[in-house]
């Protein structure tokens, strides 16, 4: 394969993975039922307002879905693909970002966690999510923190740990701090509040 193949390839897959991220399901979801899920919680379209704007079972399928949207591309990309080296951060980033700028609600997207969850399930597997759902659960449960955006603020970062542990791959590494960038600006407004 050529240079030139090999970057339309690359291009290719990261606008597949864009596209797929940019999949507003949760809005989507509501709107079928009536509601807009951005008049509901933070005003997010995301899956967590789907759960209050719909109930609890369009929300779980909100949910999932969105997590999935993130997993299917990243998973066959990384794993049946073979891609691993420096393609894949670009590739492993455009769902997140389609995701948090989706062009299907003028590029005011949601706060990407579910995606979030799937790229590192497709990634990963089961281990980062698994690690990032814990953090999640002691920030919020046994450590007490109120503010949601703070739970993810500083759960986030056992991702890094896990990596450096397990698997300190460069290329991981940089997927995680581009990750943990979005995270950040996405939840900024939330972080101004106090963490209890």
């Amino acid at each position: 394969m050529t240079i030139y193949q090999n970057l339309l390839n690359t291009i290719l897959l990261i606008l597949i993975s864009f596209l797929s991220g940019s999949l507003m399901i949760s809005y989507w979801l509501g709107r079928i039922k009536g509601k807009d899920v951005r008049s509901f919680g933070n005003g997010n379209p995301g899956a967590i307002n789907a759960f209050k704007a719909v109930g609890w079972h369009l929300g779980i399928l909100a949910m999932l879905l969105d997590f999935l949207k993130g997993a299917i591309p990243i998973f066959l990309i990384n794993h049946f693909l073979g891609i691993s080296d420096a393609r894949l951060i670009p590739i492993a980033i455009a769902p997140v970002l389609g995701h948090a700028y989706s062009p299907f609600l003028d590029f005011k997207g949601g706060k990407t966690m579910a995606v979030t969850f799937g790229i590192w399930s497709g990634l990963t597997l089961w281990e980062a999510p698994m690690v990032l759902g814990l953090s999640f659960i002691i920030l919020k449960y046994v450590i007490r923190i109120k503010n949601d955006a703070w739970s993810v603020v500083l759960g986030m970062p056992t991702i890094l740990i896990y990596l450096l542990l397990r698997n300190p791959d460069p290329i991981l590494i940089m997927i995680f701090v581009l990750n943990y960038i979005i995270v950040i600006v996405k939840h900024r407004k939330e972080l101004r509040i106090k963490i209890g």
